[in-house]
């Protein structure tokens, strides 16, 4: 069982916390309590394949952004969050997504944009179209979700999950899950066997 590294990306208050906490859990956390960095792990079966998820929860306060370089350098793919009733944190997604190119020093990497709070449509200031066309711009998936109603959560996190799988199987050019080619060279995770 292959363990991946996901890291939330995002502004202070977009929900990066309460989005980890409902997936993780099944629990919506109203209390809003500033994150400097929290990590959570959770077994998933995406597409019949277990992966363990070690999921690292940031701070999305300016003051914290010397820390990101570290979160960034040691995550393999990441969900990045803004609010539909942000603006601003929407603004702010195309810079991160910058920022972890640039330390990953790679043209792409494993990515997932989702906009939550999708359950306040009366205050959104961020339109669909602009989430999918801004996912399109960066040819990632794109979802509106609700960490609160539990919308579409566990389906960006699956995605995401399915990237990572995606970006290991090109750069080590053996076959997806369930393949049976390759020389173990896919970071040797893979131990035993499966019996259907």
């Amino acid at each position: 069982m292959g363990e991946l590294k996901v890291v939330l990306v995002g502004v202070g208050g977009v929900g990066k916390s309460a989005s980890t906490i409902t997936y993780v859990s099944n629990i919506w956390i109203s209390d809003y309590d500033p994150t400097i960095e929290d990590s959570h792990r959770k077994q998933v079966a995406v597409d019949g394949e277990v992966s363990m998820l070690d999921i690292l929860d940031t701070a999305g306060q300016e003051e914290y952004e010397s820390m990101q370089d570290q979160w960034f350098r040691t995550g393999e793919g990441f969900l990045m969050i803004y609010a539909i009733t942000n603006k601003k944190s929407f603004m702010e997604i195309s810079r991160l997504r910058d920022k972890i190119l640039r330390i990953k020093d790679k043209a792409a990497v494993p990515m997932v944009l989702m906009g939550n709070k999708s359950d306040l449509e009366t205050e959104r200031e961020v339109s669909k179209k602009e989430g999918e066309d801004q996912a399109a711009n960066f040819n990632i998936p794109f979802f509106e979700a609700s960490a609160k109603n539990h919308q579409n959560i566990d389906e960006a996190f699956d995605q995401l999950v399915r990237e990572i799988r995606r970006f290991r199987k090109q750069s080590t050019g053996g076959p997806g899950p369930g393949g049976k080619t390759g020389s173990g060279l896919s970071g040797g995770k893979k131990k035993g066997c499966s019996l259907f």
